[in-house]
């Protein structure tokens, strides 16, 4: 290996490093090493602003643009008010049972759309609900990151990187419900049970405060009722288009702007207000996330590390499904699964059809997708959720720092991975 890819990774890790410790912003990091491998010449101008394959990944910053405005414009509704007051009287405030009820919509919601846009709608309700109930939100914001990235693995539209997946391995929206689903169901299970062990001592019920609740009537919340129509009219839309995508055609991204840009030319929400609540810096750390990444995938990093773990098995079906699940669950733990995936994804198409193309080779499909979907939970800038939680939390004047959020991921990846191995192997590989 010559010297600049030592370089590319040496300058990733020292970024990574001053994110983690929070030395300094974390949007300061991401463009203090963008600017270092721009210098060094680990990418350039054209991969990082046009390359589909290592640049900034567009639909994802432009998904998040629009989704941002739309929720931007349902606040002004009360609806989240709404929302808050009707989930704690269904809890009746209990708080666990509150966090249970809302990692469930939350998971289920991810199933259907990208998870990025379910954190967007759901965290809202979930400063509201806690503010109501006097409950920190830090528990109940990092419970719904993680369940949303376990909901999104169920479906082919529920996690970008399943949808790099399914184009190169000729997959179908039902064989990640056949194959994914069932113990995506099981895992949510289990998370639930440790989110009771992790946040159950924050989780203080005020007889009080559930009293005061119960007595609110959330119809009481809506403080624009037309506003509200023509809003969710607009993001049952959005929504819709989003299911239909292999229907339609348009990139979630496009759908998202469109709906965005209807909203604010049809109601009578300002531009200025609209864009007032897009979380700027988000949007900013995650084009320098993807640059950074994206020099190791133009330096030959990640590719070289993917294939050292497939060859470190090569020739056994056994132990190349456990690598693959492993070394996906770790890589997607510290680099965004939407580019490792679509690094890893042609050097699985190999060994698929090295090993028939079809039957128990497709284990090799549902391990990378486990991997990388699950891997994504371990740390603050895992999975694209977990980055755009800690930009509201810091919004909202209750910041999450990388490790408080990471030393819980770590333990949530690890239990869930370890009961995605006895699934792979019982089913597809006995």
């Amino acid at each position: 290996m010559s010297v600049l890819p030592w370089l590319t990774v040496a300058v990733f890790l020292a970024a990574y490093a001053l994110i983690a410790t929070e030395k300094v912003h974390r949007v300061a990091a991401a463009l203090g090493g963008v600017g270092i491998m721009l210098l060094v010449h680990a990418t350039d101008a054209e991969a990082a602003f046009f390359s589909t394959h290592s640049g900034i990944d567009w639909n994802v910053i432009f998904l998040l643009l629009g989704m941002m405005i739309i929720v931007g414009v349902l606040k002004e509704t009360g609806v989240f008010e709404y929302l808050a007051i009707w989930a704690a009287k269904r809890a009746r405030g209990r708080p666990f049972r509150l966090m249970a009820l809302l990692v469930v919509i939350t998971a289920c919601a991810s199933a259907l759309l990208d998870n990025v846009t379910t954190v967007l709608l759901i965290a809202p309700v979930t400063f509201l609900v806690c503010e109501r109930l006097a409950l920190p939100a830090t528990p109940f914001l990092i419970a719904e990151a993680m369940a949303s990235n376990i909901g999104g693995a169920a479906t082919l539209v529920g996690d970008p990187p399943n949808i790099i997946i399914a184009s190169r391995g000729g997959l179908n929206f039902n064989d990640f419900l056949i194959h994914m689903a069932p113990l995506v169901i099981v895992l949510m299970l289990v998370f639930i049970g440790l989110c009771r062990l992790m946040f159950g001592r924050f989780l203080r019920y005020d007889p009080r405060r559930a009293e005061e609740v119960m007595a609110l009537n959330e119809r009481e919340a809506i403080s624009d009722q037309r506003l509200l129509w023509q809003s969710l009219a607009v993001l049952a839309l959005v929504m819709a288009a989003f299911v239909l995508h292999p229907v339609l055609h348009y990139e979630p991204s496009v759908v998202a702007l469109l709906g965005a840009g209807v909203l604010v030319a049809a109601t009578k929400i300002t531009t200025q207000q609209a864009l007032a609540e897009v979380e700027w810096p988000t949007l900013v750390f995650f084009a320098g996330l993807f640059v950074m990444v994206g020099g190791l995938v133009e330096t030959g990093v990640i590719e070289r590390l993917s294939h050292t773990a497939v060859e470190a098995t090569s020739g056994r079906p056994e132990l190349t499904t456990m690598g693959l699940l492993g070394a996906s669950a770790g890589l997607s733990a510290i680099v965004d699964n939407i580019p490792y995936v679509a690094t890893m994804s042609p050097i699985v198409a190999d060994l698929v059809q090295a090993n028939g193309g079809g039957g128990p080779a497709q284990v090799l499909w549902w391990a990378l997708a486990f991997g990388a979907d699950l891997g994504g939970n371990a740390t603050a800038v895992g999975a694209a959720a977990n980055v755009v939680v800690l930009g509201i939390a810091a919004r909202n004047g209750t910041p999450i720092s990388f490790w408080q959020f990471t030393k819980y991921g770590l333990i949530v990846t690890v239990v869930t991975v370890a009961l995605v191995a006895p699934y792979l192997w019982l089913r597809y590989l006995m």
